[in-house]
């Protein structure tokens, strides 16, 4: 493969990149996201200031660009949770059970961070196969 095979994924259903990023690479079969935080790609703003409100939003823009990349949910083989605090792990888990469920969960990572872009509480990526649609 080569530069020719990537395509640069982009959708008004997630936030724009708020830097030098692109939502999302598809090269060959396999689709990398950046990772999403609870911005509302309507207005721009934070969707709520707590941890369920955010994963929320921050799954539906995930889905939203891993649908722009040819894929959908069930066609995610890993994730990568960063959380401002491991104490909201459990209250994560709870939202992130609705979009991810059945026996072929993806492998996950969740890790504490001291800070996130716009203050966020959470930011979540992906990898997902994108073949065939």
């Amino acid at each position: 493969m080569d530069r020719q095979d990537r395509q640069t994924i982009s959708t008004d259903r997630a936030p724009a990149a708020i830097g030098p990023y692109a939502q999302a690479n598809r090269v060959g079969g396999m689709l990398y996201t950046s990772g999403q935080i609870a911005l509302d790609p309507a207005t721009g703003e934070m969707a709520g200031s707590e941890i369920t409100e955010q994963t929320g939003r921050a799954l539906e823009n995930l889905k939203a660009v891993i649908e722009a990349g040819g894929a959908g949910m069930a066609d995610v083989i890993k994730v990568t949770v960063f959380l401002k605090d491991m104490g909201d792990f459990a209250k994560m888990n709870e939202v992130y059970l609705r979009y991810f469920t059945g026996e072929a969960l993806p492998s996950r990572s969740a890790i504490a961070v001291s800070a996130l872009p716009k203050d966020a509480l959470v930011e979540i990526e992906a990898v997902a196969l994108a073949t065939g649609r």
